[in-house]
């Protein structure tokens, strides 16, 4: 469903070479050490840098001649970007027009992506009357109303109490099954990455190193850096 093929990216002196492929409806948890290349994978998928070399596709379509807003991907940071001046009904909004020029039939999928997430009481609100947690469920909504297959995460859940952590892998794990979604998700976290995820790929030396199945992370033979990782975020 979705291919990085002989993808290189070059940064300064250091050089990415990425080879994915993810099947549809799968979530992928994108592992491995600071500076490995994570955050630089999706950005590349998310269309905010562009590689030297390589193709990325979805349904064997290339995205490397589309903007970020014309892939069919949305995305949840670490940091929910929400605009401090807009209400929460036009953050969500800005996921359907950037212009906020809406009409009766974009209103009612703010609505009823504001209810999927628990947020349908808090419309009216700034971020700033907003705890946290409540913040990244907006940030979700209004990917949410994009209606893209794709969702990419980016340690959405690092900056969050661990009962709000608990309380957003349940929801996200709901957003999930309801609405079809492949998600690929960088994360520090093999709780995380255990609690959401049906595969994963270890990113390591910029490059992928090793992917499979979650369930057999912990218990098959895995490269030598994979092994060390792994110990060392137990």
């Amino acid at each position: 469903m979705l291919r990085f093929s002989d993808v290189k990216y070059r940064y300064y002196t250091d050089l990415f070479e990425f080879d994915l492929n993810v099947e549809q409806g799968s979530v992928v948890a994108i592992l491995g050490p600071s500076g490995a290349g994570k955050s630089t994978l999706l950005s590349l998928l998310a269309g905010f840098i562009e590689p030297e070399s390589g193709d990325i596709t979805i349904k064997n379509e290339s995205l490397l001649s589309l903007a970020p807003h014309q892939r069919p991907l949305s995305m949840l940071f670490q940091e929910h970007n929400l605009f401090a001046h807009l209400s929460v009904a036009e953050n969500i909004g800005l996921g359907i027009k950037s212009n906020l020029r809406l009409n009766e039939k974009d209103k009612k999928r703010i609505n009823d992506a504001a209810h999927q997430v628990g947020v349908d009481d808090l419309l009216q609100r700034l971020p700033e009357q907003l705890s946290g947690g409540q913040k990244q469920r907006v940030a979700l909504a209004r990917c949410l109303v994009q209606q893209k297959p794709v969702l990419l995460l980016d340690e959405p859940f690092s900056a969050l109490d661990p009962i709000l952590r608990e309380e957003m892998i349940v929801l996200i794990q709901a957003l999930i099954e309801s609405e079809k979604l492949t998600v690929l998700m960088v994360t520090h976290s093999l709780q995380d990455a255990k609690a959401l995820a049906s595969h994963y790929a270890f990113i390591c030396q910029q490059k992928v190193l090793s992917h499979g199945r979650i369930s057999g992370l912990l218990t098959q033979e895995n490269p030598p850096e994979l092994t060390q990782y792994l110990q060392a975020v137990k």
